[in-house]
């Protein structure tokens, strides 16, 4: 969930993340709570780059084409993130048929806003992140599952295809045969595991209330040791962090409560609390685009210290209404609710979707609205102090067989290695890191004409697939 109150590209950029598609117009509800262990209304974590497929090797699979079964190859294994401020990622891909795009902005979010809100088998990926590679070393698995052999390719190739049938009903196979023994292992000894909290949130993300009190409370989650709170640079004098004595405060620890004093007699505004802080993400947080281009959903594998930030905005005003907006994106709803409060003694009236609502002062309210898989939205709120549009694209869940919609890749084609582009087919080298022809994971959309030219192509060399692939547009 995100705040839909604070200003400039970074907020517009961190709410495409977590808000999806508007499409139809929203019915009002009571505010529920969150459908997973992230708070109602909190906003936070890593944000990253996705980079390009390091670790891998190839697996097998069979599809069905014009009513026949089709085996196919692709690349399998771990991809690497670059998280903003500092620190890399290693993730693995739960969402087989759909591309990724390098260089597209992810968002970790809980997995009630990705493709696992729905999937029972969640927790067993989590225990299959715990339990492999990269978290557990080669010469651990060996001695762990008796599987010698096994090389860092090997084993992460091993470690996708076990998550592929749990995310997405994908059996692969590896093509190495010391990883199909890990591939077993994993499946047979796979445990249901609890949700993974988020490295860094603040809930609620958007508090409102009159000058002369402390607003909030605003609570911080995280799993690192403390939290740097500060206001960001355009907040009027005097306007900072406290705790509920109204004592300033510039660190907090996991489950400390902050407010925001805003002095009597403060002009009505708006300010942002930020808080920071270096951690390890925690392994099965999920990574969704924050980009309107669709995108492969990640699951978080490994992490060095990376810095992490959150988050929240506050509205004040001596009188008249005072507003204050989340967003959230609910798949398990299959759509977008806006959560809308009024801290003031006017109420406050904003259209949404040419559909117009009025909040009463001290009332809170939700306004549900459908949405439709892969849509693109783009909305405005405005209310007093402030007004803010907001684009993106449901992504809720997993691509199914079949030939994925065309799309433009952000950026020309770069050297190998490098992920898939949306609609461009399955690898089907099986090069290695640092061979240049491990480009992405995911399922091949080609015809089977297309994928006798592949397989032919395999014979040939990789030098041949390598030139097929710089001719490879989206949708192909």
């Amino acid at each position: 969930m995100f705040s839909v109150r604070g200003r400039g590209t970074s907020r517009r950029l961190a709410a495409a993340t977590l808000v999806s598609g508007l499409v139809a117009t929203g019915a009002i509800a009571l505010a529920g709570p969150a459908a997973a262990d992230d708070a109602p209304g909190a906003s936070g974590g890593a944000t990253a780059k996705l980079g390009q497929l390091k670790i891998a090797d190839k697996v097998t699979y069979v599809e069905k084409v014009n009513g026949h079964d089709v085996v196919k190859e692709t690349g399998a294994g771990l991809f690497e993130m670059k998280v903003d401020n500092g620190g890399k990622l290693q993730t693995y891909c739960i969402d087989f048929r759909t591309g990724a795009i390098e260089d597209n902005k992810y968002k970790e979010v809980g997995w009630d806003q990705s493709s696992l809100h729905n999937n029972p088998d969640a927790g067993k990926i989590l225990w299959i992140l715990e339990n492999s590679y990269p978290n557990v070393s080669i010469a651990g698995l060996a001695e762990k599952t008796k599987v010698e052999g096994l090389t860092e390719e090997t084993a992460a190739a091993a470690t996708q295809a076990a998550i592929w049938h749990f995310s997405d009903k994908v059996d692969a196979t590896p093509t190495d045969s010391h990883g199909q023994k890990l591939t077993a292992y994993l499946l047979e000894k796979a445990e249901t595991v609890k949700e993974p909290k988020a490295s860094l949130s603040l809930s609620p993300a958007s508090v409102s209330g009159k000058a002369g009190d402390r607003l909030g409370p605003i609570k911080v989650d995280t799993n690192a040791s403390e939290a740097v709170l500060s206001m960001i640079p355009g907040a009027p004098a005097g306007v900072g962090v406290v705790d509920k004595d109204g004592k300033a405060v510039t660190k907090a620890k996991n489950g400390d409560e902050v407010y925001v004093d805003v002095p009597a007699g403060t002009a009505d505004g708006t300010a942002d609390v930020k808080a920071e802080a270096t951690t390890k993400v925690p392994l099965g947080r999920a990574f969704v685009t924050a980009e309107k281009r669709k995108s492969q959903t990640m699951i978080l594998a490994g992490s060095s210290d990376s810095t992490v930030t959150a988050q929240a905005s506050v509205t004040w005003a001596k009188k008249g209404a005072v507003p204050a907006v989340t967003v959230a994106k609910d798949c398990a709803k299959g759509g977008l609710e806006v959560i809308a409060s009024n801290a003031g003694d006017e109420p406050w009236t904003f259209e949404l979707k040419g559909t117009s609502y009025t909040i009463a002062p001290a009332e809170k309210k939700t306004i549900t609205v459908p949405l439709a898989e892969d849509e693109a939205y783009k909305f405005t709120i405005t209310g007093p102090n402030f007004s803010e549009t907001f684009e993106g694209v449901l992504d809720c869940k997993t691509a199914t067989p079949g030939p994925t919609p065309s799309e433009t890749p952000s950026t020309s084609p770069s050297v190998e290695p490098s992920p898939s582009t949306p609609g461009t087919t399955g690898d089907t080298t099986g090069g290695t890191t640092g061979g240049g022809d491990l480009a992405e994971t995911g399922s091949s959309n080609a015809t089977p004409m297309i994928a006798g030219i592949a397989a032919a192509l395999v014979a040939i060399g990789g030098g041949a697939v390598f030139f097929l692939r710089k001719k490879k547009t989206a949708g192909q």
